[in-house]
């Protein structure tokens, strides 16, 4: 049987620039009180970008978070009030520099729904045309074409992990079999 808790009281223990966390007491069935902590983010917006020649572009950056460098997929934040396609528009300009004649909504994901409400939107992105990448002053990327079953190749290796850029990759393989273009 699927459930609800009830929430009794919330307390935001850190406002940031990205996130807010909250500590929230909840009436769990059966009457329990316990507490969740949850971690309010507003959302963000990755990019399946394929090349005519079925090349993925893949942004290579360091995550202080996990103390590594890893393949990603463009992406980036939601501003408040942002609407998710705007959002990947800009963003797979902003970090890669190119614009898409194809933007296609492949789906969302909820990269980690056990502590947050992020929501990640993933785009298909085709037919691209090469302009100047603009990052944020803070982002610091290396741009990668990649052939697309190579990409596959690594996502099933282990060797892509972020969870946005698995499912986008994946998504992408089905929609191509699906297409009839993945024999």
């Amino acid at each position: 049987m699927i459930y609800n808790e009830k929430t009794v009281s919330s307390k935001t223990m850190f406002s940031g620039k990205i996130v807010k966390l909250n500590v929230d007491e909840v009436v769990m069935p059966g009457g329990k009180i316990t507490t969740r902590e949850i971690v309010e983010h507003p959302g963000g917006v990755g990019i399946v970008a394929v090349t005519d020649d079925d090349e993925i572009i893949l942004v290579r950056q360091y995550r202080k978070a996990i103390d590594a460098a890893i393949y990603e997929i463009p992406a980036g934040k939601l501003d408040p009030g942002e609407e998710h396609r705007s959002c990947g528009l800009r963003e797979l300009g902003e970090e890669t520099g190119m614009t898409a004649e194809t933007f296609e909504y492949m789906g969302f994901i909820y990269p980690s729904p056990g502590f947050t409400n992020e929501v990640t939107h993933v785009y298909l992105a085709q037919g691209l045309t090469r302009g100047q990448a603009h990052p944020d002053e803070d982002e610091f990327l290396e741009i990668e074409k990649i052939p697309f079953e190579k990409a596959y190749d690594m996502v099933m290796a282990g060797e892509i992990n972020d969870a946005k850029s698995v499912f986008g990759i994946l998504k992408y393989e089905a929609i191509k079999r699906r297409r009839g273009h993945g024999e």
